[in-house]
């Protein structure tokens, strides 16, 4: 299963699973029904799942568009059930049961009484029965790990106990997917591994996949200019030049998800080399001294997620400097401001 909520990982989920599609992918995941609603008018067939259920009233949309909710309560089912009879037709659902990620699903505790509700809705099928892994991507963690796939095995035995045999069995996330053998069993849910993420989610110290990212964010040089040693730069003056210095400024700022974290501390590419952000990245501009490139003029290419000439800047590099994961990264530059192109050809990364 391809996972392509939250925009495809902030890739474009329109045009991600149609390429995936196209490579034989025949089953997406998203959060919402609007998501699933959004690759539906972009034209994929296949199927789709609703990782976050529906809420109350989208259930003829559920129906409308073939899309598989995730079920983990009795009322939600109950609607659909509800829904799904005065269509006089039988909706395919995926249980999910929170066996310690403590997020959604249905609480061991609240399993039986699930099973046994579920095996009176004569119009819903339960095809798939899921959970959700918390610390896959933790060895020091493996116990819990193991832990919740036993649950999720013991859940499975009350569903059995009420005559529910789901077709599909599903854990594994990423990290669950690349770590945990025994966690690979009917599907298993790819997300930012899919778009050559994960280097700083995956457990460090196992045999990973070539990952290669597919994200490249640039932007161009805006204006150049002589700056004097001594003089402060950007809001609150927190970099002083140490040296007569040519400054370059770049239209590309938090407003479009590039971390204000990165203020004095990340970098960017410029003629093929790499070349400091000085003072605090804003809304929509950062400043960045590029005194050690010769030449450098309005309109040079600024790679801030990518490779040029040899350098590569990746997402968990920013993520890295900004306490937080790639994941993060990626889904924060947003697509109000920043223009998208696509490419199909395998060795260009500048979609």
């Amino acid at each position: 299963m391809a996972i392509v909520k939250a925009d495809a990982y902030g890739h474009g989920a329109r045009e991600c699973s149609k390429r995936l599609e196209s490579e034989g992918v025949r089953w997406f995941g998203v959060a919402l029904p609007e998501e699933a609603l959004e690759i539906r008018e972009a034209g994929v067939k296949g199927r789709i799942l609703s990782l976050g259920g529906f809420w109350p009233g989208q259930e003829d949309l559920i129906l409308r568009e073939s899309i598989t909710p995730a079920i983990f309560d009795t009322d939600s089912a109950l609607r659909l059930n509800t829904a799904a009879a005065a269509r006089g037709i039988v909706c395919p659902v995926h249980i999910k049961v929170d066996t310690g990620m403590g997020r959604v699903g249905v609480p061991m505790e609240k399993v039986p009484a699930m099973a046994q509700a579920l095996s009176r809705m004569a119009n819903l099928s339960v095809e798939g029965i899921m959970t959700h892994f918390a610390a896959a991507d933790d060895p020091a963690q493996d116990d819990y790990t193991r832990l919740q796939t036993a649950r999720f095995d013991e859940s499975l035995r009350i569903f059995s106990d009420h005559s529910i045999f789901p077709q599909i069995i599903d854990l594994a996330n990423s990290p669950g997917a690349v770590a945990h053998a025994d966690a690979r069993r009917g599907f298993v849910r790819l997300g930012g591994i899919l778009y050559g993420l994960g280097g700083d989610v995956l457990p460090p110290g196992i045999p990973v996949p070539d990952l290669r990212p597919v994200m490249t964010i640039t932007s161009v040089v805006g204006l150049i200019k002589q700056v004097v040693s001594g003089e402060t730069l950007g809001y609150g003056r927190t970099f002083r030049t140490v040296r007569d210095s040519v400054i370059a400024t770049i239209p590309i700022g938090y407003a479009d998800g590039l971390p204000r974290s990165l203020s004095n501390r990340g970098e960017v590419i410029i003629r093929s080399q790499k070349v400091p952000i000085v003072g605090r990245v804003s809304m929509d501009w950062i400043i960045v001294d590029v005194t050690d490139i010769t030449g450098t003029q309005p309109g040079d290419e600024v790679v801030v997620v990518g490779q040029q000439g040899g350098l590569n800047i990746r997402a968990e590099d920013i993520a890295g400097i900004s306490d937080t994961i790639s994941y993060e990264i990626t889904c924060s530059f947003g697509r109000s401001r920043i223009p998208r192109s696509f490419s199909s050809t395998e060795d260009d990364n500048s979609g």
